[in-house]
């Protein structure tokens, strides 16, 4: 396999890690925060933590790495418009990303700490879940929009 292929594979399977592991432990948080359950919250938000560490965050440092690889391999420029606009996404998708690590640190903690203690969800965990939610979109809206502009390379 050519070295172009072999990046391209790489970014394409990079991609689908990134985006399919985010929108599966988003599916998973959302479905155990709707039962109340704190020691369902706890289990999976204790497996949302831990598929992030061990895919969400190795695509997300894979994608700009052969992103940046497939624009030199291809002699395109850094600077092309769609190509400016897939790094303003993939920016807002990384800053709306990054608190929600921390915020599932904390529901995870909260829910286990309830369980273990025959309690309701606390309060301070709904509201980290809600924050949390609302900070999904933005990223997955992103995420869509670096799709599109990969796929079509629209001449600006």
């Amino acid at each position: 396999m050519a070295e172009y292929e072999l990046i391209k594979w790489m970014h394409i399977i990079g991609s689908t890690v990134l985006f399919g592991t985010g929108a599966g432990t988003a599916f998973q948080m959302v479905a155990a925060m709707r039962g109340q359950d704190p020691s369902v919250i706890g289990a999976v938000a204790k497996n949302v933590v831990l598929a992030d560490w061990i895919f969400t965050t190795p695509a997300g440092v894979l994608q700009p790495v052969t992103g940046v690889t497939l624009v030199y391999l291809t002699g395109v420029s850094l600077l092309e418009p769609w190509l400016v606009l897939v790094y303003a996404l993939y920016l807002v998708a990384f800053l709306a990303w990054a608190p929600v690590v921390w915020l599932q640190h904390q529901i995870r903690d909260l829910a286990l700490e309830a369980a273990s203690k025959g309690l309701p969800l606390p309060e301070k965990c709904l509201r980290y879940y809600r924050i949390w939610f609302t900070l999904g979109w933005p990223a997955f809206i992103a995420l869509m929009a670096i799709f599109w502009l990969m796929i079509s390379r629209p001449q600006f």
